[in-house]
């Protein structure tokens, strides 16, 4: 595993982004309307954060693999785990397209382990959000996943 993800949602967008641009010492890699996205290198972090969820907080937490392999390498470490896993290949979230894999744990914390594969148009998901996922996150947006 190459980098942390943190997604936060957020109530104030253009609030948080001055926020964490100042803290992180540098300006969000990826701005659209309803989304930014830090990719910082010390430490390596990619921190995004969204509107329109209807609360603020913690969204969800994530791996993200550089390679294909690493994200099968993180996958077996979740099903050593006994974790439950959602696997969703070719997904369309945040911006981006990416293959993932989604699980929860023991606290209920939503993990997303993804590698990223290029740009998408769109913030949400092309997929409907799963049983297990849902209880934690709801419904809307990409941590439905």
């Amino acid at each position: 595993m190459k980098r942390f993800h943190v997604h936060v949602a957020v109530r104030d967008l253009d609030g948080s982004k001055a926020f964490y641009t100042k803290l992180f010492g540098a300006e969000p890699a990826v701005v659209k309307h309803d989304y930014a996205k830090w990719m910082i290198e010390d430490p390596r972090i990619n921190f995004a954060i969204s509107t329109g969820r209807g609360r603020a907080g913690i969204e969800h937490l994530g791996l993200q693999a550089d390679s294909a392999r690493e994200l099968a390498e993180i996958r077996g470490r979740l099903v050593e785990a006994g974790a439950g896993i959602s696997d969703e290949p070719g997904a369309n979230c945040c911006y981006a397209h990416s293959d993932k894999h989604w699980t929860v744990d023991p606290q209920g914390i939503a993990w997303e382990s993804f590698h990223t594969l290029g740009e998408a148009l769109h913030y949400g998901n092309d997929h409907g959000p799963t049983r297990t996922i849902e209880s934690a996150c709801g419904d809307n947006g990409c941590c439905a996943r």
